[in-house]
């Protein structure tokens, strides 16, 4: 075989977050499951992968020994490594679209990933909350993948969201943390909802919020966040008796004696702290703190921060199971209240 041959269908994406010796692990076994790598067919030398790809001769090194320890590669000293075994066939392979990384993302990553097992191929995106790259990343990669798992919080889309999320075959199409209305036909989700779950949460905190009067909802202008969180939060207020208000900039609203605040972003979180321990008030007893999404930090800090958070564990894992059972339902996950001092 020669070897532009093999650099026309080996490829490695430098703006995928998949390490790159996994990128060539895939495309080496894809290259075999379509037959165009065939058995005893001698690879390219680990200085022209490296070269031709772009890569480092160690990242070229350990892709090729990860093929070897999978009985795929054989290798001969002096002569490099060839195709042993090519009774090889991935089960699936998977494009994994996140809108952005974060803590809570890396528990459903995690927990995706050790789900789905082994033998399968998994190319993971990261998109921005940006609708253009988002549209770009579905439009230009024609891989033949079996599933398209998606994360789809976008700034800006509008209509085109559901429109270009019609285009993925339903039957590859799973969904995690949002339903977007208007998608056609049965696909597969594991989602929050998201007016129900900020309702609910906070009316299992109803005792100790009793000891405040106003609920501030930190909601950030020009985000990707569904509103639906205003709108359950507007409804637990009115139908308790709270004084309510949405903030859209934290770092400029007042803070006074009496309100609990329940943020989103973790950056805006540490804003939070800062300007309240600047004006000397107590949080827990003379302001409150309830942060969305819970992470392991939030145990320690101020000896632990009231959390509202969907089971990421559980989204990763209901996401990968709905591929491993070929199942289109759509699982709501569970929803939980955490308190902690900070209320």
């Amino acid at each position: 075989m020669k070897l532009d041959n093999f650099f026309s269908y080996i490829q490695v994406d430098g703006y995928s977050v998949i390490p790159k010796y996994l990128q060539l692990t895939h495309s080496v076994l894809s290259a075999i499951e379509l037959g165009r790598l065939k058995k005893n067919d001698t690879l390219p030398s680990i200085n022209e992968l490296s070269y031709e790809l772009e890569i480092s001769r160690d990242t070229a090194e350990k892709g090729y020994k990860h093929l070897k320890n999978l009985g795929i590669l054989g290798s001969v000293p002096g002569k490099g490594y060839y195709v042993l075994n090519e009774d090889y066939h991935q089960r699936l392979k998977i494009c994994l679209m996140f809108n952005k990384l974060s803590n809570h993302k890396k528990i459903i990553y995690d927990a995706f990933v050790d789900a789905i097992g082994d033998n399968v191929a998994i190319d993971f995106y990261i998109y921005n909350n940006d609708f253009s790259v988002f549209k770009e990343l579905i439009t230009t990669k024609n891989e033949q993948y079996s599933h398209y798992v998606i994360i789809p919080h976008f700034l800006e889309a509008g209509n085109q969201e559901y429109e270009l999320l019609n285009s993925i075959p339903k039957n590859k199409l799973i969904l995690m943390d949002k339903l977007i209305p208007g998608i056609c036909g049965e696909f597969g989700a594991a989602y929050e909802n998201f007016e129900k779950d900020i309702f609910q949460a906070l009316e299992k905190a109803l005792e100790p919020l009793n000891k405040y009067h106003t609920l501030k909802l930190v909601f950030p202008e020009n985000s990707y966040f569904p509103t639906e969180i205003k709108k359950g939060f507007s409804r637990f207020c009115q139908k308790y008796g709270f004084i309510q208000k949405i903030v859209g900039n934290i770092s400029r609203e007042p803070i006074s004696e009496g309100e609990v605040f329940i943020n989103l972003m973790e950056d805006d979180l540490v804003t939070l702290i800062e300007r309240i321990k600047t004006l000397g008030l107590d949080i827990g007893t003379q302001v409150g703190l309830i942060s969305y999404n819970e992470t392991p930090w939030k145990k320690i800090i101020l000896n632990g921060i009231t959390t509202i958070s969907t089971d990421f564990q559980k989204m990763g894992r209901i996401a990968a199971n709905l591929i491993l059972e070929n199942s289109r339902k759509q699982v709501e996950v569970p929803f939980y209240l955490t308190l902690r001092a900070s209320l």
